[in-house]
This record gives structure tokens, C-alpha cells and sequence, in this order.
């Protein structure tokens, strides 16, 4: 399956023991691909990856992958600090046979380009899925230059990159720049979606939409339509979703949780508990989807 469209990173759901909960996690599997989603992003930064140890994470892929039944791509994220890391928990991951899998760059550390380089040619390498660079500088604190990215443009299965910097110069320049025409450039910003499509992006990987999937897929198929009002349309409706973050401070996968909770698909737990929503700023994320009329 090529990689394009719209991605949702699936929210892990926790039961009150901070247990995944796989029967809330089917719930919220099944609607997003009745959505009308093209792939999934499983075990991303949405999904609470880093702190997912290596057995829940081939579980929950098991039991995503079991739902999806071929319907949709799947792309397993390996997000671990150094290349070894990656390769192991790489090894048991493909054993499940993903499309895709995702890397970020080597982190803790700093970690010049050519050492980035050298560690996404390995994991391609060693992968028998192409392998998607994910650039998170926030997370990892080593971007991915542009530079960077154009040479492993070229490396044999690397099938693309997601972009979560932020930095829509470097995303665009990326579009505009001489790569393989099997390479996507996929936007990992729901700010900067419409835009991205604009410019040509093939996809965008989406954490909003675990909340409400429809807003992105008709921005997409807007997009393939090349019908600039829808997709004006459906952006502005991602921002006034995109509301639930900043009524409670700035917190990312929280009121994401919290909104999904509102429709049965997902529990407020955080793997870590002290960062789940209070009562109160859970009350805001409802009022936000009550005003939408989504509730």
C-alpha cells in the first residue's frame, strides 16, 4: 500500500490499573477505519510509545493489526534512543509483518548528521518493511537536516518522512527538492495540514483526529479533488478542534484522550498517571466538542 493520506496515530487506552484496555482500543481501531482512514501509526509519540514496554507494544500491534484485517497500512513505531535498541525491538516488531516502520533519530545524546545518516541506512538496511524517518527534534533533540533527509531520499527502503518539527520552510523546501518518486513527505503537524496538502504533501500522520477522524479525511479528499473551498472548510474545523489543547495549557495527548474518552473510544489514563486530565480540564475538552455540536 503506498504511503499517503490520512494516518491517525492511535491513542493507547489505559484501564485504571494502567493496563492497556484492548476491548476500548478495538473501539477506537474500528472507527477510525470506518472513517475512512488510509494507514494507522502505531506505537507513535500519540500512542504513548516511549513508555510502552516491548511486550504491550507488540500487543497492541497484534491486536490492531487483527481489526484493521488488511483494510488499511499499518506502521509500527520502534522509537528507542540508539540503533541496537531499535534493531531488537525491530526484530521481534516485523515478525508481525507491518507495511512500514518508523524510526526517530538516535536521542539523549547529541548526535552529528553523518552518525544520523549512518543510523537510518542500517535500520533500512536490516528492515524487511521501508523504513519511515520520523524528525521530532523536540522529543529527540537531534533534528533531521534537510540535507540529511535528501541523501537517505535516495537510500534503498526508505519510504518517506514524517515531519513533526514544526518548521513548514524545511517541509516545503523538502516538497520542492529532486527526490525518488517513491519518497513521501508526510506533515505531522494538524496546524499545518492544509497547508501542507497545499504545497503537495502525500499524507499527514494525525494525533486530532483520534477525537474526531471525519474533519481530515474530507480534508484530503478535498485535496485529491483539488477543491481549495472544502479544504479551507475542513481546516478550519481541525482548529477549532485543535481548541482542546489550549483550553487545557498546552498539554498534547491528555485532552486528545480525554476528548475520545467523550465518545466511548478511549480512557482518560495516562500510562503515567500524574499527567491525565483533571475533572475540570476534562470538562473543558467536553465543552469544546459540545460547541462543535460533535456531542
Amino acid at each position: 500500500m503506498k504511503l499517503e493520506g490520512v494516518i491517525p496515530a492511535p491513542l493507547t487506552p489505559f484501564n485504571e490499573k494502567g493496563k492497556v484496555d484492548f476491548d476500548v482500543l478495538q473501539k477506537q481501531i474500528s472507527y477510525l477505519i470506518q472513517s475512512g482512514v488510509n494507514g494507522l501509526f502505531v506505537g507513535g509519540t500519540t500512542g504513548e510509545g516511549p513508555y510502552l514496554d516491548r511486550t504491550e507494544k507488540l500487543e497492541i500491534f497484534k491486536a490492531v493489526k487483527e481489526v484493521a484485517d488488511g483494510r488499511v497500512f499499518l506502521c509500527a513505531a520502534c522509537l528507542q534512543p540508539s540503533t541496537p535498541q531499535v534493531l531488537q525491538e525491530l526484530e521481534e516488531m516485523q515478525k508481525l509483518e507491518p507495511e512500514y516502520v518508523v524510526a526517530v533519530s538516535p536521542y539523549y545524546y547529541a548526535m552529528p548528521q553523518e552518525a544520523i545518516v549512518r543510523h537510518f541506512q542500517e535500520l533500512a538496511r536490516r528492515s524487511a518493511a521501508p523504513v519511515i524517518i520520523y524528525n521530532i527534534p523536540e522529543r529527540t533533540h537531534n533534528s533531521v537536516t534537510l540535507e540529511t533527509v535528501l541523501e537517505l531520499a535516495h537510500t534503498e527502503n526508505i519510504a518517506g518522512i514524517k515531519d513533526s518539527s514544526g518548521d513548514f520552510v524545511f517541509f516545503c523546501r523538502g516538497l520542492l527538492a529532486s527526490v525518488p518518486p517513491h519518497f513521501a513527505w508526510i506533515m505531522g503537524d494538524d496546524y499545518l495540514d492544509c497547508p501542507a496538502f497545499m504545497m503537495g504533501a502525500h499524507g499527514i500522520v494525525t494525533g486530532l483526529s483520534n477525537v474526531w477522524a471525519q474533519f481530515h479525511v474530507e480534508l484530503y479528499r478535498a485535496a485529491k479533488a483539488n477543491d481549495r473551498d472544502g479544504m479551507m472548510r475542513n481546516h478550519a474545523l481541525i482548529h477549532r478542534l485543535h481548541g482542546i489543547h489550549t483550553v487545557t495549557g498546552g498539554k498534547v495527548i491528555p485532552p486528545l484522550k480525554a476528548g475520545a474518552a467523550c465518545f466511548g473510544r478511549c480512557t482518560r489514563r495516562m500510562k503515567t498517571e500524574a499527567l491525565t486530565l483533571t475533572e475540570q480540564e476534562a470538562g473543558k475538552v467536553r465543552q469544546i466538542l459540545e460547541d462543535m455540536h460533535l456531542l
